[in-house]
Parts: structure tokens; C-alpha cells; sequence
């Protein structure tokens, strides 16, 4: 992600920060600072948010080496002013194996909750609590605060919506019995009630549920729509979208030369060759970025994409999706005995599945 700076890794799985994290710091101090807090008080609340986003690290990597368990890798964890993210190559599709990765979340939370637990004197009455919990946090309150959220954490994670792990939950126990695209409709709608009544809520009680409705909301949409598009996809292969005419340009001619061939073709992405071997890639930004800083006789292979993404004409086509996400602006080249047949990029991927689509609609419809 960018503007984010890596920490370091943990089993494997590289660990990022993103910016924006430090802003929340600095709002921390700010309305700690404005609240009349001393000192000691402001550090207590900036180890605790620290102490919050940990706990975060853990519950991405609870899914993260569980996933692993189930030959799934995770690319990174980065960690966000609203949370943690974990950017896993797939989402397990077998009903246990999401339900169990999901699950692993919330678990971490739980785990971590009951062991606070043991070392926090818990008040007997709301009203006890309430006192204990007020004038911010502090050494005396730290672990108790600490075993709430974790309580809060796993418990709004476990929503039966979507994108939380409550989401894929209800979606893996539904795929028992559904498939899986039916199985993610029934969870997105049952999602989007919940966030409707958040919404509502959020009028009356807290501004807040209004955005984290809207959130819900629109995620379920997206994973609807994302699901639907990978059961379009099912029984075909790249074979059946590969793309066998190609414009193709040579790493040694100016940038001009791609500059004609962007205004004289509909293409946005060339293949780039060195002696009739392909040596890189180049969309329409990386023309106009080296048109512009560095003239229209530079060569091409000063502004070429050089990592070139190879795939087999006969892989499944539902299997793309985070291999096309990763390579949006680049062309992907197709391999047949180990000869290049081809290219295919996102767009030829859209309009395959805007097609069938349509297609679907029309049987639906007839």
C-alpha cells in the first residue's frame, strides 16, 4: 500500500505502517492535551493505543498463519488508523476452511481477553465500573480498558455482515448447504439489513453508526459482486479470452514512437521487445510521464515496466482475480509450450465478464 513504511516481519509475513497512523497519535496527544491531561496521563493513552494496535497484529495474524495452514500465504500486514489489514494471496473457498480462518480473528481477541482477565480486578457493579473507567486511562485502569476492547473487538468482528469476520462466517455456514455465489448473496443481504439498521440507529444515538453502516453496506456489495464474477468465470481458461493480436514496440526505439501508436491504435498497454524477446511492458501513464520528464527521443526501455508476468493459456480463469488486481496497469503475457501466444489484461477480463453477464441475464429472461 502506498505511503505505508515496513517495520519489520513476523513469520515470514512483512509488517507495514501506513502514515496516516501517526496522525491518530497526534490527535491522541491533541485531545488529551485539550481535556487538561498531565503528562503521565498522555503517554498512558498513547501506550494504550499502541497496546490496541498490537492487538490488531495478532488478530491479522491469527487469519494469516491459519490461512498458511491451508496452503494460503499472506502477502503483508498493514496496519491503518481504522485497523489492521492482511492481504492474503485467496480467500479459502471450502466452507471449513473460511469458516475456521475467520474464526481465528475473534479467537485471538477472546484469548487475549481471558488472559488480561486474570490480572484485572473486575468491578462488581456498572456503576463501579463506570468510576474506575473515568478521568482516561492510567495505570490502574490500563489492563481492565485493555480487556474491554478486546471484548469489543472480537464481538464487532463476529457481525453476521460483511467485511467483517462475521461476514465470511455466516457465508462458510450457508456454503454448507448453498453454493458459494447463493451462499454470499443470502450473507451480503442479511449484511445489509444489519447495516440499514445501523444507519437508522446512528440518527438517533451516535453519528458513527451511520459510517460504519455505510461500510457494511457498500462491502457487501463488493463481495457480492467480486463472487458472482468468479462463478461467471467458472469452466473457462485463459485460453478462452487471450488476446493474439498485440501491438508490440522495440526497447530501443524513442518514446515517440509509443506515442504514435497510443493515438493511432485503441491499445493503452504495449508489449516491449529486444530482439524479438519480450523484455518488459508499457501503459499510456509511463509514456506520458517519460514524454514529460524526459523527452520524446528517450528510449523505451528507460520507462518500461521490466517485471513481466507470465501465466499458462490453460489456467482457470476464476483463479485470476488477485493476479489481475496486483497487475492492473500491465500486460499479462501468455504462455503456451513455453512459446508466447498472447497477452491479456484487466479490461479483456471485464468485458468477458460483462458478457456473460448478459448472456446470463438473457436465459434468466427468456
Amino acid at each position: 500500500m502506498k505511503g505505508s513504511f515496513k517495520l519489520g516481519k513476523i513469520a515470514g509475513i512483512g509488517l507495514f505502517v501506513h502514515w496516516t497512523f501517526s496522525l491518530l497519535l497526534a490527535f491522541i496527544i491533541f485531545i488529551n492535551y485539550r481535556s487538561g491531561y498531565k503528562t503521565v496521563q498522555i503517554i498512558w493513552s498513547i501506550a494504550f493505543i499502541l497496546s490496541v494496535f498490537v492487538t490488531v497484529i495478532l488478530h491479522e495474524l491469527g487469519h494469516a498463519l491459519t490461512a498458511k495452514k491451508y496452503g494460503i500465504k499472506t502477502k503483508d500486514i498493514t496496519l491503518l488508523p481504522i485497523g489492521g489489514l492482511a492481504r492474503l494471496e485467496k480467500l479459502p473457498e471450502k466452507p471449513m476452511e473460511e469458516l475456521i480462518v475467520a474464526f481465528a480473528g475473534p479467537m485471538v481477541n477472546l484469548l487475549l481477553a481471558l488472559l488480561t482477565s486474570f490480572f484485572v480486578s473486575i468491578p462488581e457493579n456498572e456503576e463501579l465500573l463506570a468510576t474506575k473507567l473515568s478521568g482516561g486511562i492510567d495505570a490502574h485502569n490500563f489492563l481492565l480498558n485493555f480487556l474491554i476492547v478486546n471484548i469489543a473487538l472480537a464481538l464487532f468482528n463476529l457481525i453476521p455482515a460483511f467485511p467483517m469476520d462475521g461476514g465470511r462466517m455466516l457465508r462458510a455456514i450457508l456454503a454448507f448447504k448453498f453454493q458459494r455465489h447463493t451462499a454470499t448473496k443470502i450473507a451480503a443481504r442479511i449484511g445489509q439489513l444489519i447495516a440499514m439498521g445501523f444507519v437508522f440507529i446512528g440518527f438517533f444515538l451516535n453519528p458513527f453508526l451511520i459510517f460504519i453502516g455505510l461500510f457494511v453496506f457498500m462491502g457487501a456489495q463488493m463481495e457480492t459482486e467480486y463472487t458472482e464474477s468468479k462463478h461467471l468465470l467458472k469452466g473457462y481458461t485463459v485460453r478462452d479470452i487471450v488476446m493474439k493480436k498485440y501491438h508490440s514496440l522495440d526497447a530501443n526505439e524513442p518514446i515517440k514512437s509509443a506515442v504514435a501508436l497510443l493515438l493511432d491504435s485503441q491499445a493503452k498497454i504495449f508489449l516491449i521487445t529486444d530482439l524479438d524477446k519480450p523484455v518488459g511492458t508499457l501503459n499510456k501513464d509511463q509514456i506520458i510521464i517519460a514524454l514529460s520528464e524526459k523527452g520524446e527521443n528517450t528510449p523505451i526501455a528507460n520507462a518500461m515496466n521490466k517485471n513481466l508476468v507470465f501465466l499458462n493459456i490453460e489456467t482457470p480463469l476464476e483463479d485470476l482475480f488477485e493476479l489481475i488486481s496486483h497487475n492492473k496497469s500491465n500486460l499479462i503475457l501468455v504462455m503456451e509450450n513455453k512459446q508466447l501466444v498472447g497477452t491479456l489484461d484487466t479490461e479483456n477480463l471485464l468485458e468477458f465478464i460483462l458478457i456473460k453477464e448478459v448472456k446470463q441475464k438473457k436465459v434468466y429472461a427468456s
